[in-house]
């Protein structure tokens, strides 16, 4: 079986290629970076007309990398949310087109599974049960996975994500967007211990999240006295420090909740370096492992909807109608429940 993947989401336009046998036979993908960067953050209207230009040029390359035929494909899978509607109604309408065009069935995914099982990608996918922590600029979210669509949200943010935070930040102390890689680089520059920015409902039980509060006080300490280079970088150092021990307690609350010590990280916050190894050290601890995508799956792209895709046409998750589904708000828990084997890809 040979799934085609649209995602088109926010600001990245992308395609890719997936064989239940031959694995991921080719992923493309354009970001749209550069044109949002003057404006400080992705403009909607401007994403979804770069989508429109950027899309069908990325399928035909696509294919042919994958040297496929449209007659190969078994169906074709794009993101119907959440995200931006008009960037999501951009990848839904090509995909709805080229496959009435060849008599194929679409598949709608969630763009969230697609992250939560980006690391079944790699040669050693994750076991089930696990307990995934999704981070993204979206979305900040602690997850019992059991299986395809057996999802438990267990904490989410309240505010800002830990993207959103990183990306906020980053933008007090003058870094160019996209934000956050940039103040994880200075941050690698910074002394630790030199800024102690709170680390927010670590003092209350649970697993939810909140990152408002981190970015009121680094406009504060930003404001206070002249920004240099090295004070610039222990901001930037305490910052990320903050998020990460954030991160990591919460999600080792959840291991010991839950008695599950395997752990994924997925999203773009996952490609945060000081981020995996803590995971890394944490899952051991309890006597598991982390799992995680490769960096390029961290971030959106059409792969990681290939396995969503592929999963779901395995299990009859098709429609053969001519409905195109955009959703810019979608709840996880909302997916339906289905088996899921080991390593499909």
């Amino acid at each position: 079986m040979r799934v085609l993947a649209i995602e088109s989401s926010c600001d990245e336009s992308a395609v890719a290629v997936l064989d239940d046998q031959g694995g991921l036979l080719s992923h493309e993908l354009y970001s749209q970076v550069d044109l949002h960067r003057i404006y400080g953050g992705v403009v909607p209207e401007l994403a979804s007309r770069d989508h429109v230009r950027a899309l069908l040029p990325l399928l035909r390359q696509a294919l042919k990398n994958a040297d496929t035929r449209p007659e190969q494909l078994s169906g074709v899978a794009y993101t119907a949310g959440p995200g931006l509607v008009g960037a999501l109604l951009t990848g839904a309408a090509l995909a709805s087109a080229f496959a009435f065009s060849r008599g194929l069935p679409t598949v709608p995914v969630h763009h969230l599974e697609g992250h939560l099982l980006a690391p079944l990608l790699e040669e050693e996918p994750p076991p089930f049960p696990h307990v995934a922590l999704l981070v993204s600029g979206g979305h900040t979210m602690l997850i019992r996975v059991r299986g395809l669509g057996d999802y438990e949200l267990l904490g989410e943010t309240r505010d800002d994500a830990a993207g959103e935070a990183f990306d906020k930040t980053a933008k007090l102390l003058g870094l160019p967007y996209p934000g956050g890689p940039e103040l994880a680089r200075l941050a690698e520059s910074g002394r630790s211990g030199v800024f102690q920015f709170p680390r927010p409902m670590l003092d209350r039980p649970g697993f939810e999240f909140s990152f408002s509060g981190l970015k009121t006080a680094v406009s504060l300490a930003a404001r206070e006295r002249p920004l240099t280079p090295e004070r610039r970088a222990d901001i930037a150092r305490g910052v990320q420090d903050a998020i990460v021990e954030t991160l990591l307690r919460k999600t080792e609350r959840a291991v010991v909740a839950t008695g599950i010590a395997n752990v994924v990280v997925a999203g773009g916050v996952g490609a945060n370096r000081a981020l995996r190894a803590g995971l890394d050290g944490l899952a051991r601890r309890h006597g598991g492992r982390i799992y995680q995508p490769r960096i390029e799956f961290c971030t959106d792209n059409a792969a990681m909807i290939a396995v969503a895709g592929l999963l779901r046409l395995q299990r009859g998750g098709q429609a053969r109608d001519l409905a195109i589904q955009a959703r810019s708000q979608w709840p996880l828990v909302e997916l339906a429940a289905a088996g899921l084997p080991g390593n499909v890809v």
